[in-house]
């Protein structure tokens, strides 16, 4: 088995030590999902990326685990490979690369600035998929009361890829909000599979594993469905780029910026992105035993 070579690149950050780190294994060799989710494991990062370079010029084979399964979509770790796969293969005036995730092609467009990259990656069209009802229980799986749920925005299931419960804060009371018992219950109870909070007037976002164990830095998956939902409940406008905030209650503060159009078919389509800093790089010896 040869060596497993990664980047070390912090993602939504302008510099080094922000945003949200991420090992990319930018030419990984054939692993098990077994192999790949212990690595992540081993690593401790929120999620990793795996990418086998394919026949096809600047099209790449891509999966992307967090500590506790393979995920279809997310976004901080595309935006982040594609930085990667520029700073080892491509060219100092940058390219489009294609991530195939489980089928599904995700373009990233990626251009070189200094100290690092800038990529944009588009996430596709947003499903609104079901109201919640539950406030008091939401609520209370969050630590709050009722009263801090907005009195106006729905709670609603949003999905570009991956289905979000989409939680709607009073003002600042984001600050106040702690996991208070494993979200997975609930959630599939509603139909999603993870939970962000919206503070619609700061436009700040915060997230955890469902565990409530790990709060996210940058999640660009959660602000993905955020910002498709800001524009349909007319929190910012369509057509322009606005930036969503997380991270600062774990120390790095970070910007995701998003953009939403509304092409003739009525749907909205969402594009992400931001700068992608590369800190370093390391190997991995061996692989994990194969199952």
């Amino acid at each position: 088995m040869p060596s497993l070579d990664y980047l070390h690149v912090d993602v939504f950050s302008s510099g080094p030590y922000g945003g949200n780190s991420l090992p990319v294994f930018y030419d990984a060799p054939e692993l098990t999902a077994a192999q790949m989710l212990t690595i992540t494991q081993e690593l401790r990062q929120f999620e990793a990326i795996f990418l086998r370079i394919t026949r096809e010029d600047r099209v790449v084979s891509a999966r992307v685990f967090d500590l506790f399964e393979e995920l279809p979509f997310a976004g901080h770790p595309l935006v982040g490979a594609a930085a990667a796969l520029e700073h080892v293969f491509g060219s100092a005036a940058g390219r489009d690369w294609t991530l195939d995730l489980a089928g599904r092609a995700v373009p990233v467009t990626v251009e070189a600035r200094p100290g690092g990259y800038s990529a944009t990656l588009d996430a596709g069209v947003a499903a609104f998929l079901d109201d919640v009802d539950a406030h008091g229980e939401v609520a209370g799986a969050f630590s709050l009361s009722g009263t801090r749920l907005h009195p106006s925005l729905p709670l609603q299931v949003v999905s570009t890829g991956l289905r979000y419960l989409i939680v709607p804060l009073r003002p600042d009371c984001i600050r106040q909000a702690r996991v208070a018992h494993d979200l997975s219950r609930l959630l599939a109870g509603v139909g999603a599979q993870f939970a962000v909070l919206l503070d619609p007037d700061a436009l700040e976002i915060r997230h955890w594993n469902n565990d409530g164990v790990i709060e996210d830095v940058a999640t660009g998956s959660a602000a993905s469905v955020v910002a498709a939902y800001c524009v349909k409940h007319g929190l910012a406008p369509k057509g322009q780029t606005f930036a969503l905030a997380q991270g600062r209650f774990v120390g790095r503060p970070s910007r995701i910026d998003v953009r939403v159009d509304e092409p003739a078919s009525g749907q909205l389509s969402v594009k992400i992105g931001g700068p992608v800093t590369v800190l370093g790089r390391g190997t991995l010896n061996a692989a994990p035993a194969a199952s």
